[in-house]
């Protein structure tokens, strides 16, 4: 859940840890397990907390201490365990490390960033893009050097090979486990440690600074400042610490390659890891098995398994908008939940809802520029509750974002009609716990525009085409659909109609 935009519970139009207390009922009530929070840390929010300025404490705007204890204790009485944000990449600006560092060249806090004097030439120390777009370093008038920042220059990157860096970590990781918390999901997992010699990247195509972020991110072979092989030792590290609290490991890796990603895996390091290429994927049969096929094809099924988040467009949004689009985000939702690993669900995602509308005024997200459609704002909007005025998340007149969504979009609206998004998620939680987690995914080949897969006596179907299908098949039951609910039942024949963008699980 992203803590801004879940549930207010002091009125001030911003979500909150009071908030995300009250609300945890429904999350027990869906079904899922682990309940994911987003920073509540100290920050000066140039990116909505993903800015830290104190690892161990809470952003007042979010809460205390005690009301994090609070959420923790209410979770664990619901049956449900708090994994939270942890990000080790970079800081704020403003957190006391960083302000040390840039007092002094030989402060201690120095080297716990990354510093490289002015060239000659007035360049750059070396050819690196952040991954917000411009260049990923900013010169530091005070003490006369550059700093590495791969987001935006008030998130100066950490020095992971100073080993007090290391240590301080250690402790932070200690004090969240202490509090109760049941593991980390690590933010940017894949770019902690950089090439010791900080060594430019294999240019691809000309930098366009004027492109789009992703645009010139792409750019460049990300040789040297991503996914270097001495992050895997930080992990197995961290994996040592929270294994003592029997706790879980989840890495924000965002690497489209499988193979990169496997070998992120390797090692008694991270539990799971992210598989984004969901969320960057056309709509069409071939294209869905490969991308859901090639990880555990790479020879691992620690899976992080995601198609919506807090920084990319809505699934609906994604795959067409209105009826098609929620009915397509459903259907790989189906896929999803069969698949081994770990499937997460993004708030709002339950209810099938699109990208809220944020008028140009009320743009909040520092990415994309003047143009609103660039930022992220669209998938931040509130979670809408209810129909009532501040749809249930908030009393205050005005939210920190505008949502847009309709009543029947709400929680409210959904919980009581059994035919609802929010009702076909709960039902296909509950089916995945029926499989056997042991049971290896045997993929099929049922035809043009199907996507199938086997494990155990379960058989998942997902028309990704534009036209009705028949499938043939010898299974005796129908066990779920992802549109139509009431068909759920024992198959007469061995056939079952598939509407376009229908997802079926049969045994």
């Amino acid at each position: 859940m992203y803590i801004r935009s879940f549930a207010d519970g002091n009125g001030d139009g911003v979500g909150d840890l009071r908030g995300l207390k009250d609300r945890l009922e429904h999350l027990a009530w869906l079904g899922v397990d682990i309940v994911w929070i987003t920073p509540f840390y100290p920050s000066p929010m140039f990116d909505f907390g993903y800015d830290v300025a104190d690892y161990t404490a809470v952003d007042p705007l979010f809460g205390t201490l005690d009301e994090f204890d609070a959420v923790v204790d209410e979770a664990t009485r619901l049956g449900l365990r708090v994994v939270i944000d942890i990000v080790p990449n970079h800081t704020s600006i403003e957190h006391a490390w960083f302000r040390a560092a840039r007092s002094s060249k030989t402060d201690p806090k120095r080297s716990y960033y990354i510093w490289r004097d002015a060239p000659a030439d007035g360049s750059h120390p070396n050819n690196w893009v952040g991954y917000f777009g411009g260049p990923a370093w900013t010169y530091d008038e005070a003490s006369g050097q550059y700093y590495l920042h791969l987001f935006l220059p008030e998130q100066p990157d950490l020095n992971w090979r100073n080993p007090s860096v290391i240590e301080e970590f250690d402790r932070i990781l200690r004090f969240w486990l202490e509090r109760g918390v049941s593991g980390f999901r690590i933010d940017v997992a894949q770019a902690l440690v950089k090439d010791e010699q900080l060594r430019s990247n294999p240019e691809l195509s000309p930098v366009d600074f004027d492109a789009d972020r992703h645009t010139q991110w792409a750019a460049f072979a990300h040789d040297h400042d991503v996914t270097q092989d001495d992050t895997l030792a930080i992990f197995k590290r961290w994996r040592a610490i929270v294994e003592e609290y029997d706790g879980i490991l989840i890495g924000e890796t965002y690497v489209l390659e499988p193979d990169v990603l496997a070998g992120m895996l390797r090692g008694d390091g991270l539990h799971v890891a992210f598989w984004f290429k969901t969320m960057h994927m056309e709509w069409n049969a071939e294209t869905i098995a490969q991308t859901l096929a090639a990880p555990l094809d790479s020879g691992s099924d620690e899976i992080g398994w995601v198609q919506a988040s807090h920084d990319e467009p809505r699934p609906p949004t994604r795959f067409g908008g209105g009826t098609r689009g929620r009915r397509r985000s459903l259907g790989l939702s189906t896929l999803l939940l069969g698949l081994p690993g770990l499937p997460f669900l993004y708030q709002g995602e339950e209810l099938a809802i699109e990208d809220g509308i944020v008028p140009p005024e009320m743009k909040a997200d520092p990415v994309g520029g003047d143009e609103v459609d660039a930022g992220r704002d669209g998938c931040r909007t509130p979670m809408p509750w209810s129909a009532e005025p501040g749809k249930g998340f908030t009393t205050a007149p005005t939210p920190w974002l505008p949502s847009s969504h309709d009543p029947d979009d709400t929680v409210a609206v959904q919980r009581g009609d059994p035919s609802s998004p929010l009702h076909r998620t709960r039902q296909l939680i509950e089916l995945r716990r029926q499989l056997d987690h042991d049971a290896p995914v045997e993929w099929l080949d049922p035809g043009t525009g199907l996507v199938a897969f086997r494990r155990g006596d379960f058989e998942f179907f997902l028309n990704a085409g534009d036209d009705e299908l028949t499938l043939h098949t010898e299974c005796g039951a129908l066990l779920y659909s992802s549109i139509t609910p009431d068909r759920v039942g024992t198959i007469s024949s061995s056939r079952v109609r598939l509407e376009p963008d229908e997802a079926v699980v049969l045994r």
